[in-house]
């Protein structure tokens, strides 16, 4: 993917082109309108000059001898060597006046001048096929006109003089205005051609300073020895960079977090399952050196409870990690509670039975008990309350369930007959391996219903027992949010 900067650059770069060129564009036309103007005034301004001068009567003598005089000057401007020369222009030869009366005849005219100006163009605006009088086309003809002639194209004033009946004609080629306007125009673009490059590269390293903070945050992430999960100190963030250093760091503490339950759980797994390994190592040398069968078939009756031992350590072990509320998913859905329940207890009765324990459930049929709800970590729970009160109670005990629906939640009860738990104690039965007495679970069971609880937002209770023995009483809201 190309880099910030590089992106950055192109867009800054692109909007200012495109902006230089629309307000290039804007004046390269402003420039052509005002000098379109300015010729305009100055062919008006040389016919009127003309009309100033030949507003009276001139004897054909006079003005011959003004048509020879400017002949001579405009022949001299033309001679090598003339200081004229040095004083006048090029543009000189492209500006051409005509005079004539109200029958067509010149009257004066510059050498610069070509014949067929008028002509050609009173036959565009005269009838085809018919004859007009140069005098009834006059007012028609005065103004700005463009004619084409000799291969150039040449902008015309017409002025009518309303005394004299003369019509005076200041004309000038396209191409001097052409070419002002190109002079203008480069002129006006160089700088932003030249200038563009320039602005790029100073662009690239505005950037390249505003992105400073962010390659210093770079290179502080990539300088990190791969074991050191602290907390990165920045220097001073800019704004924009600061939620980014914040996630940063809050994700090195949950990576902490996962790693310090993971050498926890390797931790409590080694810790349980050291005395069942080495039970079992001491029941299989015993069934090996046992010279009785029966004490061989005892040894071997006591490798196999260890080994159903060991399995339900490790059974939970792995429940108690994939409940984990860092790194669990939970698939939230609808669920019956009363359905689940039923369910629990069915596959829970054969052990009651077995110790002749009375296992009853309390629940109004009527009530809803759909709640929101993971359904494996929600049989989880019930399986470790019910199988805790079952392996507590006494033979012949009894175990009630209830289940009690309100407005926004379900609360579960399981209480017992069995020898209860003191209230000093109750507070350590959701630690870790906590066991009372020489119980045949890991000390796991609580902590697993507690966790479930706390991913389910809900709450857990331990209190005395209608029936004697220790009551669990679990919240559940019907929804998370």
């Amino acid at each position: 993917m190309r880099s910030i900067r590089a992106r950055t650059l192109l867009l800054v770069l692109g909007l200012l082109s495109l902006s230089m060129s629309a307000i290039s564009y804007k004046s390269y036309r402003d420039a052509q309108h005002e000098i379109e103007e300015l010729f305009d005034a100055q062919l008006a301004q040389s016919a009127r000059l003309l009309q100033g001068m030949l507003g009276r009567a001139m004897p054909v003598a006079e003005r011959q001898a003004l048509q020879q005089a400017l002949d001579q000057a405009l022949q001299a401007r033309q001679e090598p060597g003339d200081p004229a020369q040095r004083n006048g222009h090029v543009y000189e030869g492209k500006l051409a006046f005509q005079v004539l009366d109200e029958q067509g005849q010149m009257l004066l005219q510059s050498a610069s001048a070509p014949p067929d100006l008028l002509p050609q163009l009173v036959a565009e605006f005269a009838p085809r096929d018919q004859a007009t009088p140069l005098a009834s086309l006059a007012e028609q003809l005065s103004g700005y006109h463009r004619v084409a002639q000799n291969g150039h194209q040449w902008r015309l004033f017409i002025l009518r003089d309303r005394q004299s009946k003369h019509l005076i004609l200041a004309a000038e080629r396209e191409d001097v205005r052409g070419e002002l306007v190109q002079k203008i125009a480069l002129r006006s673009l160089l700088p932003d051609l030249v200038g563009l490059p320039l602005l790029a590269l100073l662009v690239w390293l505005a950037i390249g300073w505003g992105l400073r903070p962010l390659q210093r945050m770079a290179e502080s992430i990539k300088a990190r020895a791969p074991d050191n999960l602290a907390p990165l100190v920045f220097d001073p963030l800019p704004r924009e960079l600061e939620p980014m250093g914040a996630a940063i760091n809050r994700l090195l503490l949950q990576v902490n977090q996962l790693l310090d339950q993971e050498k926890r759980f390797i931790a409590d797994a080694a810790h349980e399952l050291r005395t069942p390994l080495a039970v079992l190592r001491i029941h299989a040398q015993n069934a090996l050196e046992a010279p009785d069968p029966a004490d061989r078939r005892e040894a071997l009756r006591q490798l196999g409870a260890g080994v159903d031992r060991a399995t339900r350590v490790v059974a939970q072990l792995l429940t108690l990690a994939r409940l984990d509320p860092n790194v669990v998913q939970l698939a939230m859905r609808e669920v019956n509670l009363l359905d689940y329940l039923r369910n629990d207890l069915a596959e829970l009765t054969p052990l009651a039975l077995e110790r002749h324990q009375e296992l009853s459930l309390e629940a109004d049929e009527t009530a809803d008990y759909h709640l929101l709800a993971d359904g494996p970590s929600l049989g989880t729970l019930l399986q470790n309350l019910v199988g805790n009160a079952v392996q507590y109670t006494p033979d012949g005990g009894r175990i009630q369930v209830q289940l009690e629906a309100q407005a926004d939640a379900i609360v579960l009860r399981v209480q017992d007959s069995g020898p209860g738990v003191s209230e000093a104690q109750r507070e350590k039965l959701f630690e870790r391996f906590y066991r009372l007495g020489e119980g045949q679970g890991a000390g796991l069971g609580l902590s697993i219903v507690l966790r479930v609880v706390e991913l389910h937002r809900g709450t857990i209770a331990l209190c005395e027992s209608p029936l004697g023995g220790l009551e669990v009483a679990v919240r559940l809201p019907r929804s998370r949010a």
